[in-house]
């Protein structure tokens, strides 16, 4: 019998995108993944040593870090939230036939193609106590007497970064769900009208159903991101006033920025098992349909 030989031409090709993926991922998370174990402070690089799960015990008594989980949480639930239901709404406006809507579709992609760094000086201008746009506008309107420090006072500190990464992300769910949208059939709409479905049901039982691998892949991206993000909250607050606005992400990186690696590592260890409780369900479902 004859041996088919294996040709080494297709590892060859995917060999230098694994080296990199190796490079920038692999070898990355097994380093922080050792440093979690180690105290690891660069101001003291003398001091480095191997301390067990000290890093891990210190941040679940650690009220900061508490604090900073249960801020990421709110941070993504309204903010993801948020994002998904102006999204969806404004997929649906734009799904449909009207004048100028090639020019809307261009410009409602604003948000999301601006750099995280640039919204975050942007929105900090406009919700400047001093001369920033809405307190300017709030007392022309005569809804306010004076002006408001939205960022400088821990009330409305975090509500204004959520609201600042809710119009981020909105972008993105519109045009994912807008391109899920025009996969549906057409025949569908037109059956379901001849049997005298209103809009609503035609919403829940047609749309929803229709584009729900959409919705759930879409929603799991932004999650991460948003869970992740810190260029927003950083050039907005830098996690301020009195750690108001500090998520988990933001507190990494500035345990991270003050040298303390080792402990930022157990932190950033923390948040992605945190995010796997969100990955794993999709991994699970995928692997059903699969074998379906």
């Amino acid at each position: 019998m004859k041996t088919k030989k294996r040709s080494i031409a297709p590892y060859l090709l995917v060999a230098p995108a694994t080296i990199i993926i190796v490079c920038v991922v692999f070898i990355p998370v097994i380093q922080a993944i050792l440093m979690s174990f180690q105290s690891y402070d660069l101001r003291r690089p003398n001091a480095i040593k191997f301390i067990g799960l000290g890093n891990y015990i210190e941040a679940f008594t650690d009220t900061q870090f508490l604090n900073a989980v249960l801020r990421t949480v709110i941070w993504v639930v309204l903010g993801v939230g948020f994002q998904f239901i102006l999204g969806f709404v404004l997929a649906l406006l734009l799904n449909r036939q009207f004048r100028g809507r090639g020019a809307i579709r261009a410009v409602s992609m604003i948000p999301w193609v601006t750099p995280g760094v640039l919204i975050g000086l942007m929105w900090r201008w406009i919700y400047d106590g001093n001369f920033g746009v809405l307190n300017d506008i709030l007392l022309k309107l005569h809804i306010i007497d004076t002006a408001i420090p939205f960022l400088s006072q821990k009330s409305t500190a975090f509500p204004g970064v959520i609201v600042t990464i809710i119009w981020q992300g909105i972008p993105f769910f519109a045009l994912m769900i807008l391109a899920a949208l025009q996969g549906v059939s057409r025949d569908l709409y037109e059956a379901a009208e001849i049997d005298g479905a209103t809009k609503a049901q035609e919403l829940f039982y047609i749309t929803i159903p229709s584009i729900k691998n959409t919705i759930y892949v879409t929603g799991l991206l932004r999650i991460i991101w948003v869970a992740n993000s810190v260029d927003v909250i950083f050039n907005m607050t830098e996690g301020g006033p009195a750690y108001s606005t500090q998520t988990l992400s933001v507190y990494i990186y500035n345990k991270a920025n003050a040298l303390n690696l080792g402990y930022a590592s157990a932190m950033a260890i923390c948040l992605a098992l945190m995010l796997l409780v969100v990955v794993i369900p999709y991994l699970r479902m995928n692997f059903k349909e699969e074998k379906s």
